[in-house]
């Protein structure tokens, strides 16, 4: 499946390095030299070199060798080939909660998970409902059951959660 591993930030030199924002949670292994990773247009970039300077992934691709080349790739998502078949069951990847349908208990549909906010003290479901954007957080209090293959989240929200959507 390609999961967005990654943003193309700003470029780094004049050799057609690239800032990376990482958006996995395995970047030794999406970003290793020889990888091809994919733009949402469909071009593949294939790593050159890759390195941590001060806490920040920098990235080169192979036929983008210059600043203005990175510059023109700036702020686009990069997508990774990744086998998540070896996730063990009731575990998910987080891109696979998008476009997911949020119901209550009693299969009230609540909305559509827009993206997932990843926070430090805990994650939020970004969900859609009624034109307006409600943040679920995921702890076990609320999120009841997450069913992957049929693309739906039960939730039992505390009073006045959803009061926001409507």
């Amino acid at each position: 499946m390609q999961l967005v591993v990654g943003r193309i930030g700003r470029a780094h030199g004049v050799l057609g390095e690239a800032t990376i924002e990482v958006q996995t949670d395995e970047p030794e292994n999406r970003f290793q030299i020889g990888n091809k990773l994919s733009l949402a247009d469909g071009r593949q970039l294939t790593i050159r070199s890759s390195r941590w300077h001060n806490q920040i992934l920098l990235l080169a691709f192979e036929g983008v060798v210059d600043r203005d080349q990175i510059e023109a790739l700036r702020d686009q998502l990069i997508s990774a080939d990744v086998d998540l078949s070896q996730l063990a069951p009731g575990e998910y990847h987080y891109q696979q909660l998008i476009g997911c349908l949020v119901l209550l208990e009693n299969n009230e549909e609540v909305g559509q998970v827009f993206e997932v906010v990843k926070l430090p003290g805990q994650d939020l479901l970004s969900v859609t409902r009624n034109g307006n954007q409600i943040l679920i957080p995921m702890v076990k209090q609320i999120i009841i059951s997450i069913d992957i293959a049929a693309k739906k989240i039960v939730i039992n929200p505390p009073k006045g959660l959803l009061d926001v959507a409507n």
